[in-house]
C-alpha cells in the first residue's frame, strides 16, 4: 500500500561551463561520452517510477538559477519531503549548499546534508581544517592561488604531489597530469588548472597506496570498496581521474575498478571504518555520505574527501556498498527518505505539543 505523502526530486541537469571538464591540457572532448552529462538525466525518470511504486505523489523539479520559479513551484506543491539531487545549480558547485538553505528557508524537510556541512566539505582546505581540528590523519597540502609565492625555499610539501581545484567535486581537472613530481610539472598543471577553471588550487602531499570508499549511511558504515587499478598502464598514478569516472572507453575508466567488500585485515577494517565515522561526525554528515580514504605504507588511513550527498544512483558505489549490505536500491532510496520523513514527523509532534 503506498505511503499517503508527497515527494518531491529536485535536481540539477547537467550544463556545460568549462572547455575542458577531465584536466587534461590540449584534450578534444568533442567526440567522447561523458556519462557525467547524460547518466543521471536518464536515472530521473526511473527514479520517479520507483518512487511512485511507494508514495501517493511524486513530482520532479529541475533546478536552475531561476529562484523565484522555483520557490513557486516548491510552495505550490507543498511537498512532504524534497528528495535533494542537486549538486549544482547551473554548473556552478558553489550554489549547492544554497540550495539545500532555500529549501530549510521554505521549512521543508529535504533528504541529505545541511548547507553548512555542504560548503565545508565541498571547500577542501576548510574540510582538512575540521578534520585536523578533530585528530583526524590528513594528508598534507597547501592552497596555490594568484598570489602564492612556489619558490622552493616556501613550498613546503613532500613531492610527489597530486593538485585539485580547490571547490570542485566530481573529479573534475584530475588527471593522470595532477600528480606531480617536480617543480617543472607543477609550475605547468597549476597553470593549466588556473587559466582552465579560474578558481584557487590545492596541492596534497600524495599517498601511494590502496584507495578507500566508506559509505555511511544513517551514522553506520556500510562495507568498505576498494579502487583497483589493475591493468592500467605503468607510469599512470593510481588516482581516480575524471576520465576514470566518466569518460567511457578511456584508459582510466577502463582500468579503474570498484571491488566491495574490499578484503581488508580485521584491525586495518575497524580503523578504517572508525576514521570514517570520525570523520562523517566531524563535518556534522547526516544521513548518508562518502568518506575517501588512503592507506600509507605503514597501514594508517587518511582522509583524502568527505562526500556528503554523494551519487546513489543505482549504478554508483554508494549503491554498490548498499547492496553488498544485503539493501537493494529501492530499499536505499527508502530508507535516505525516511530519515527525512521521521524528522517531518517528529517536529509536526514537538510543535503540537
Amino acid at each position: 500500500m503506498k505511503e499517503n505523502f508527497k515527494i518531491l526530486i529536485c535536481y540539477n541537469s547537467p550544463v556545460s561551463i568549462f572547455s575542458v571538464y577531465n584536466g587534461k591540457p590540449n584534450d578534444n572532448q568533442t567526440d567522447i561520452n561523458d556519462l557525467s552529462e547524460s547518466a543521471f538525466s536518464k536515472e530521473i525518470s526511473s527514479l520517479k517510477k520507483t518512487m511512485q511504486e511507494y508514495f501517493s505523489d511524486v513530482k520532479t523539479l529541475a533546478i536552475d538559477r531561476n529562484v523565484n520559479r522555483t520557490v513557486t513551484k516548491i510552495n505550490s506543491y507543498a511537498p512532504d519531503v524534497i528528495l535533494n539531487f542537486v549538486e549544482s545549480v547551473e554548473g556552478i558547485s558553489t550554489y549547492e549548499y544554497c540550495m539545500a538553505g532555500l529549501f530549510e528557508l521554505l521549512k521543508v524537510e529535504f533528504t541529505g546534508n545541511q548547507p553548512l556541512c555542504l560548503g565545508n566539505c565541498l571547500n577542501k582546505w576548510r574540510a582538512k581544517d575540521i578534520l585536523r581540528a578533530n585528530n583526524i590523519n590528513t594528508p598534507n597540502a597547501l592552497v596555490i592561488n594568484n598570489s602564492t609565492d612556489l619558490s622552493k625555499k616556501t613550498f613546503s610539501l613532500r613531492f610527489p604531489v597530486i593538485l585539485k581545484l580547490l571547490t570542485e567535486d566530481a573529479s573534475i581537472g584530475i588527471s593522470e597530469y595532477s600528480v606531480v613530481n617536480d617543480f617543472i610539472e607543477l609550475n605547468r598543471q597549476i597553470e593549466f588548472l588556473s587559466a582552465t577553471y579560474n578558481q584557487s588550487v590545492i596541492a596534497e602531499e600524495y599517498i601511494d597506496g590502496r584507495e578507500l570508499n566508506v559509505a555511511v549511511l544513517g551514522g553506520r558504515t556500510l562495507p568498505i570498496s576498494e579502487i583497483e587499478f589493475k591493468g592500467l598502464p605503468e607510469g599512470l598514478p593510481k588516482i581516480v581521474t575524471y576520465d576514470g569516472k566518466w569518460i567511457e572507453g578511456s584508459i582510466y575508466y577502463q582500468n579503474t575498478k570498484p571491488k566491495c567488500p574490499a578484503e581488508l585485515e580485521t584491525k586495518i577494517k575497524q580503523r578504517i571504518e572508525s576514521t570514517a565515522l570520525q570523520a562523517y561526525d566531524a563535518l556534522g554528515c547526516r544521513d548518508y555520505a562518502r568518506v575517501d580514504i588512503r592507506l600509507d605504507k605503514n597501514g594508517i588511513p587518511f582522509v583524502i574527501e568527505v562526500n556528503p550527498n554523494p551519487d546513489i544512483s543505482s549504478d554508483s558505489g554508494f549503491a554498490r556498498a548498499a547492496a553488498a549490505d544485503g539493501m537493494s536500491h529501492s530499499e536505499l532510496l527508502l530508507r535516505i527518505i525516511k530519515f527525512a520523513l521521521d524528522r517531518k514527523i517528529n517536529d509536526t509532534q514537538v510543535k503540537a505539543s
